[in-house]
């Protein structure tokens, strides 16, 4: 079994990436009520602040910032990846998943319905070129993987966020 070694440093910011099982899936976009119903209610009862974050497709990249003295990231992202499952199965529609969604025998056991790859990437953010490069990571997601010519042109987003506050100008 593989040993994961992660970096839990309270207060720490941390860059993540989050992916689906089936990295030719639309389920994200495609529920994005659900997802952002999700990410919500996790958010309302473990806060940190969201520095960045853009929803692909796929996968998805987030900054956080985690509250002083705590660290657990990892439950979080359990948790969303848990009730964005439950309320797209609720639903009854698992989008463009549905033909290939197979779960294997080991994630059945552990009650897993196969719709997120196990686990996610982290990466403790180490100073302030660090946080930048992370945030114009997410902030340029679109345009690298050519769902856009321009960032502000993908809706799923937080450089809008950044624009209404007048923190980010539009080319």
């Amino acid at each position: 079994m593989s040993n994961y070694i992660r970096m839990y440093r309270p207060g720490g910011t941390f860059f993540f990436t989050v992916t689906l099982a089936d990295r030719g899936a639309t389920l994200l976009v495609d529920r994005i009520d659900v997802l952002r119903g999700a990410y919500a209610a996790v958010a309302a009862q473990h806060p940190w602040r969201t520095e960045a974050i853009v929803v692909m497709p796929d996968h998805l990249h987030a900054v956080w910032s985690l509250p002083e003295g705590d660290a657990d990231f990892s439950t979080r992202w359990k948790k969303i990846k848990t009730r964005f499952s439950k309320g797209v199965l609720r639903r009854g529609s698992i989008g463009g998943l549905a033909p290939t969604l197979r779960v294997s025998a080991s994630k059945r056991a552990k009650g897993e319905v196969g719709i997120w790859q196990r686990r996610f990437w982290e990466h403790t953010v180490r100073d302030e070129a660090d946080f930048a490069a992370c945030v114009r990571y997410c902030h340029f997601n679109p345009v690298k993987h050519g769902l856009v010519e321009r960032a502000v042109d993908w809706p799923f987003l937080s450089v809008h966020r950044e624009i209404r506050a007048g923190r980010w100008e539009v080319a």
